[in-house]
């Protein structure tokens, strides 16, 4: 099992920044993939940017050049750096984490990540 908490939400003005933090534990080595999911108001989940155990990263076509992943292998952490937000980017932020040795890391479907944090609410006013 692995548990994921995450902190770093918040409200903030459309242009500001803002940067989400994760903290992992339990059985982190069994995981190949970790990412940063978002539920907004009326839609459905939807990945934001993810990082595989080798490094590469993903993002969503609505956040690239804006968010930022990255990971601290030592401190089993996780972090999302958002830059130049807007509105349509409030919502609840989710880290999770994909089980197994290896295998495909990727945004597009919510289903494939098998751990999820409670989730930290951001609010992008206008």
């Amino acid at each position: 099992q692995v548990q994921l908490a995450e902190s770093g939400g918040g409200s903030v003005q459309s242009g500001g920044s803002l940067r989400l933090s994760c903290v992992a534990s339990g059985s982190v080595w069994k995981t190949f993939c970790m990412g940063w999911f978002r539920q907004s108001p009326g839609k459905e989940r939807e990945g934001v940017a993810v990082i595989h155990k080798d490094g590469q990263t993903r993002y969503h076509d609505s956040v690239k050049g804006r968010f930022a992943i990255s990971k601290d292998n030592a401190e089993n952490s996780l972090y999302l750096e958002m830059k130049s937000v807007k509105p349509e980017d409030t919502g609840i932020y989710y880290c999770t984490a994909r089980s197994g040795a290896d295998g495909y890391c990727g945004v597009e479907y919510p289903s494939d990540m098998d751990y999820w944090g409670e989730g930290t609410r951001v609010t992008i006013s206008a």
